[in-house]
């Protein structure tokens, strides 16, 4: 095969790299997150009936009037924002949303603060548009945001801020005093806020989920990316969206159309009816997932685990140190998947630079007896390293 001069190919994440290495060795894969719990039967039926009952051809390049005005009611409700229809972009998953957010919006030479750990096209992508990334960390145990190391990195230069709460790998929240704070910066700088908010509605604690858009400084510039796939657990539907000011919309869906343009019409439809269900449904499917990681951080702390406390998503965070593991986290799972039989992945893997080490993450959206299983294993694991 010729390369052609000046191109590579990119890396093979190591989220695939891992669900290859699982599925070779028949591995149970606690990496990736996609859950094996029955889907719902609501969203399912109501993509067949639109299939059959509606148009499928395309949609208007914003998305169906249905769905947004279903995503904005869907906000109001849950979250107390007060969005119009005419402030949502439907997009091809929430990765398209961010694409085409962060190609309209950063200019070369632009500033764009990275929050670690962070998801892994956030990084591709700025520097796709030209930008110049500068990383602020999360503390663990906690995983809080230092709002001194935020005002450090942010300067006049300073383009674009992306934000991810709840956080995925960590779980963990930003507050309603810091996104205040960070209102305040974003004023004095002209920053706009990307806020990458796709598990919103997989909260599994008593405080509640704050959107940038529920602060007043950050109302005109906010960017909030949203995610049917992980509100519906349909992850391979990729339906989601942007809600903004409508000057960034029209900015945002102006890149947009040059992207996927679309989205499946009858995806939609189905959405904007999950949407609507009542807010007991939305509790119910939220719990079959709070059981499975009430089971599984109980299985790892008999085992002698040390998990961190998450709020939100699908995943727990092992520190090995607490645990007593001696192994940086890279390596730990490249050696579980053929010593443990379970696969896992490294939050180092979710750093550009300065990674911290001593961390692993494992998806707690699966079935008991493959929860249980994974959790022997582990558990035999470590004693062979103690």
């Amino acid at each position: 095969m010729t390369v052609i001069d000046g191109l590579a190919p990119p890396a093979t994440t190591i989220f695939e790299r891992m669900s290859r290495a699982a599925a070779a060795s028949g591995a149970i894969n606690l990496g990736q997150g996609f859950p094996d719990l029955p889907e719902p039967p609501e969203l399912i039926a109501a993509a067949g009936a639109a299939v059959a009952g509606r148009s499928n051809q395309y949609p208007p390049m914003r998305g169906l009037a249905e769905l947004r005005r279903a995503i904005a009611a869907y906000y109001a409700r849950e979250q107390g924002l007060d969005l119009d229809e005419r402030e949502v972009l439907v997009t091809s998953g929430a990765t398209e949303a961010l694409a085409a957010t962060i190609l309209s919006l950063v200019r070369p030479g632009d500033e764009v603060i990275l929050v670690q750990p962070l998801y892994d096209a956030y990084l591709p992508l700025v520097r796709r548009a030209g930008g110049i990334a500068r990383f602020v960390n999360l503390v663990p145990p906690g995983w809080t945001l230092p709002l001194d190391a935020l005002e450090a990195a942010m300067s006049d230069a300073t383009r674009l801020l992306i934000l991810n709460t709840p956080n995925n790998p960590a779980g963990s929240l930003i507050d309603r005093a810091t996104l205040e704070a960070i209102g305040t910066l974003a004023q004095r700088h002209d920053v706009i806020i990307l806020c990458d908010e796709v598990w919103e509605a997989m909260l599994f604690e008593s405080a509640g989920h704050v959107s940038p858009l529920a602060i007043s400084a950050l109302r005109g510039r906010t960017v909030k990316i949203g995610s049917a796939g992980k509100i519906f657990s349909l992850t391979g539907w990729k339906v989601g969206w942007a809600c903004a000011a409508l000057p960034l919309v029209e900015t945002i869906a102006a890149s947009h159309q040059f992207l996927t343009f679309t989205t499946p019409p009858m995806l939609q439809w189905a959405v904007a009816e999950g949407l609507a269900l009542p807010a007991d449904w939305h509790a119910a499917h939220r719990a079959r997932y709070q059981a499975g990681r009430a089971r599984l951080v109980a299985g790892l702390a008999d085992a002698g685990f040390a998990v961190l406390p998450n709020a939100a998503t699908w995943f727990v965070t092992i520190d090995l140190a607490a645990s007593g593991i001696d192994v940086a986290d890279a390596a730990l799972c490249e050696r579980l998947i053929p010593e443990a039989g379970v696969a896992a992945i490294p939050i180092s893997a979710f750093y550009a630079e300065n990674p911290l080490t001593g961390y692993i993450r494992l998806c707690f959206a699966k079935g008991d007896d493959t929860l249980d299983e994974a959790v022997r294993r582990l558990a035999r694991f470590r004693r062979s390293l103690l």
